[in-house]
C-alpha cells in the first residue's frame, strides 16, 4: 500500500525545498512497529519508567532536604559564633574591669607598703640617730673625763708636783 501524502495537503521539507512530494510506503512493518511501540510503552512504563521517575522525585526531595537542612546548619552556626563573639566581648570587658580593679589595688597596696617601709626607715634612722647621739654624749663625758685625767697627769708630770 502506498499513498501519496503530498495529494492529501500534507507538506515535508521536500516541498519546502523545491523537491516533488513525498512518498511513504505503509507496510505491515510500520503497523507491527506502532503495535510493538505502544506494548513497550504500556509494559515498560510499570517497570522502568514510573520507577525512574520516583527515583528521580526522591532525589530531588532528598536533595532539597540536604539543602534546607544545611541552610538551617549555617544558619545554627552563625547564631552560635554571633554568641560566641558577643560572649567574647563581655568576657573581655570583664577581663578588663578585674585587671583595672586589680591594678588599682595593686597601686594601693604598693602605696600602703612603700608608706609602711618608709615609716619603717625613718624610725630605723631615728633610733639610729638617737643611739648615736647617747654613744656621743657618753663618749664625751668618757673624754671629758680622761681629758680631765690626762690633764692633771700631764700638769703632774710637767710641774712635778701633783694637783689637787
Amino acid at each position: 500500500m502506498s499513498v501519496d501524502l503530498s495529494s492529501l495537503g500534507v507538506s515535508f521539507v521536500g516541498h519546502v525545498i523545491g523537491a516533488g512530494g513525498v512518498t511513504i510506503d505503509f507496510d505491515r512493518s510500520v503497523i507491527f512497529f506502532m503495535v510493538m511501540f505502544t506494548f513497550l510503552l504500556l509494559v515498560l512504563e510499570p517497570l522502568l519508567l514510573r520507577p525512574v521517575l520516583k527515583v528521580f522525585a526522591l532525589r530531588e526531595e532528598k536533595t532539597e532536604g540536604a539543602r534546607a537542612e544545611a541552610r538551617d546548619l549555617q544558619e545554627r552556626a552563625g547564631e552560635l559564633l554571633r554568641r560566641y563573639e558577643s560572649e567574647l566581648v563581655r568576657v573581655n570587658q570583664v577581663a578588663a574591669e578585674e585587671r583595672g580593679r586589680l591594678r588599682s589595688e595593686t597601686g594601693k597596696l604598693e602605696a600602703q607598703i612603700l608608706e609602711e617601709a618608709r615609716a619603717s626607715t625613718a624610725k630605723l634612722v631615728e633610733e639610729g640617730r638617737a643611739q648615736v647621739r647617747k654613744e656621743v654624749e657618753r663618749i664625751k663625758f668618757d673624754l671629758g673625763r680622761q681629758t680631765e685625767q690626762i690633764s692633771r697627769q700631764a700638769a703632774t708630770q710637767v710641774l712635778g708636783r701633783e694637783i689637787g
